[in-house]
């Protein structure tokens, strides 16, 4: 009896996802709202809470699941052997980071940055990140003389100064990409950007 209410709950789990997804892919995230969702999935609104907090939780799932997918793809890549190819490798995470302005704030507050309590998804993927950037350099030909992991951080700070600045009115005319090479070259290859 318990494995078959398991079960049903798993299912009703999945509904609400798949719709969500839907919802996601039509009118993207910010417009996503739980009264669609859960009319969509063919549920109760209190049924969605049972198995969310708030939107906020869903998207953290469902955000976390696509940056883990961006992730797969750079590990399954060879490790980039210049500032410019880890650029490349690294703008479809960006881009889609920012592809709404509430991706990019969801994504802040549930880094980890904020410093939150529960470590989500989106968090665990800001750690993970870190450790393929990692061995990447462990493997790569950048400096040396600085800790893999540290540069890895480094990395992942400037690319979400970058991202930051995308939506910064003062500071948009510089592309990202433009940026984000200039920064990893003066992170990376010091010797070569004095």
């Amino acid at each position: 009896m318990a494995r078959a209410q398991q079960q049903r709950t798993l299912k009703t789990r999945a509904r609400l996802i798949a719709a969500s997804e839907d919802i996601i892919e039509q009118r993207g995230f910010e417009n996503l709202r739980v009264e669609d969702v859960v009319s969509l999935a063919g549920t109760a609104k209190g049924t969605f809470f049972t198995h969310f907090k708030d939107k906020d939780a869903l998207m953290d799932l469902i955000i976390g699941g696509r940056i883990d997918q961006h992730l797969d793809t750079l590990e399954a890549g060879a490790a980039p052997n210049t500032v410019q190819e880890m650029v490349v490798a690294l703008l479809p995470l960006c881009n889609f980071m920012i592809s709404e302005r509430y991706v990019f704030d969801l994504i802040l507050r549930h880094s980890g940055a904020a410093a939150k309590e529960e470590i989500g998804p989106i968090a665990q993927t800001f750690d993970r990140q870190v450790k393929v950037l990692a061995q990447w350099l462990s493997d790569g030909r950048f400096r040396k003389d600085v800790p893999a992991m540290i540069l890895a951080e480094g990395i992942q700070a400037f690319a979400v100064q970058c991202m930051a600045l995308h939506f910064c009115a003062i500071n948009s005319e510089e592309p990202m990409q433009a940026r984000f090479s200039m920064y990893l070259d003066a992170w990376l290859n010091p010797k070569m950007a004095s």
